[in-house]
């Protein structure tokens, strides 16, 4: 039994707002093309066919779809996805995820989130001053008061959804506002996505995250974490998760935790496919869709290379207790992470702390 997972950018970069660290802005801008624009149907519906060739009953698939804003394709998009993946022969489970901004949901869009099982990543980062000063609309307004608003209609509908949250450095500083904010409106999945320089940065900006903030931020998080799970409430927390699967379980549940890239599917809108969503660039184009099945692309020198591409890895990482773990981490997240200039690691000073805590906490999950 496979599990694929395809990440989609039906949008490409399009999107309906203007936030400052944008990662994908910066990315798109680096290409020859810079957006795609909307993925046509029938492109869609090849991509559908082309992703179930390498399947087989019994196999496991995740259709992720994100941005840009996903969104802006209209639902009519979705419901020929789900069209075209019903009409396919093979047994498959597929299972449906849309990362989003949150702006354009609304009771139609629930109701088909509800009626396909779609798990929604909704992007809220923290209390509202915290996610107004980066997170703006076209017209450099604020976002929150109309993302919480609709974060009620996914509440209201009962659909499954994980909030992301952008680790700005400034936010970093305010672990405590960010938990109490998380525990008042019931968030009780959430991941922090550490906000990172642009790919072709000269000079570091004022809020991509820094190693020293990750740590001071993660491991005031711990301390508040444990604190409501000793009284018998879990909050997903997903670092805090993907490090429970990996050190008790064995299992890889985040790409990069290992320090090696792994596979994953991207697919642009006009059906161009890459290995990587941080490196969606014309240098790391596999080839089309359309064209050829996953397996075949990624069977390509271009893709075996990428998954090959040596990175820096510091000579204190050989020293580092946690080597074996990381193995110097995700070489994109390096700066915002790991190793700063002083060659202090924000990793290895979390590892520290979470460790020596981990059989207490297993202990709290399973009372």
């Amino acid at each position: 039994m496979k599990q694929i997972s395809v990440l989609i950018k039906p949008a490409s970069s399009l999107c309906n707002l203007r936030c400052k660290y944008c990662f994908y802005a910066n990315v798109s801008s680096l290409r020859e093309v810079r957006s795609y624009g909307k993925m046509q149907e029938t492109i869609t519906q090849k991509m559908i066919d082309q992703i179930f060739v390498d399947l087989e009953d019994g196999d496991h698939l995740t259709l992720a779809f994100q941005g840009g804003e996903p969104m802006l394709v209209g639902l009519d998009y979705y419901q020929k996805v789900v069209s075209f993946v019903e009409a396919q022969k093979k047994n498959v489970e597929v299972h449906y995820a849309i990362q989003t901004n949150g702006t354009m949901i609304n009771s139609r869009w629930c109701e088909f989130f509800r009626e396909n099982d779609f798990l929604v990543g909704l992007s809220i980062d923290g209390p509202a001053s915290y996610h107004d000063l980066n997170r703006i609309d076209a017209k450099g307004q604020g976002t929150f008061q109309r993302i919480l608003k609709n974060k009620g209609l996914l509440d209201h509908y009962q659909i499954d959804y994980n909030v992301l949250c952008v680790l700005t450095d400034s936010l970093a500083e305010e672990a405590e506002k960010v938990f109490y904010f998380l525990k008042e409106n019931q968030i009780n999945y959430i991941q922090f996505i550490p906000c990172l320089d642009d790919l072709d940065a000269k000079e570091c900006s004022n809020y991509a995250l820094t190693p020293k903030r990750f740590a001071a931020f993660y491991r005031r998080i711990l301390d508040l974490w444990l604190e409501e799970l000793e009284r018998g409430n879990y909050i997903s927390i997903k670092l805090f998760d993907d490090l429970c699967n990996l050190l008790v379980k064995r299992q890889v549940t985040a790409c990069g935790i290992l320090g090696n890239c792994q596979i994953q599917y991207v697919i642009e809108a006009d059906g161009s496919v890459y290995p990587c969503d941080f490196y969606v660039l014309d240098e790391y184009r596999l080839g089309y869709i359309q064209d050829q099945t996953l397996r075949d692309l990624f069977e390509q020198d271009r893709g075996k290379k990428f998954l090959c591409e040596g990175k820096i890895v510091s000579e204190m990482c050989n020293d580092c207790f946690f080597v074996k773990m990381c193995h110097g981490g995700c070489k994109r997240m390096k700066d915002a992470v790991y190793l700063d200039e002083a060659g202090f690691c924000g990793y290895q000073d979390f590892l520290r702390v979470f460790l020596p805590k981990l059989d207490h906490i297993l202990a709290c999950v399973r009372r």
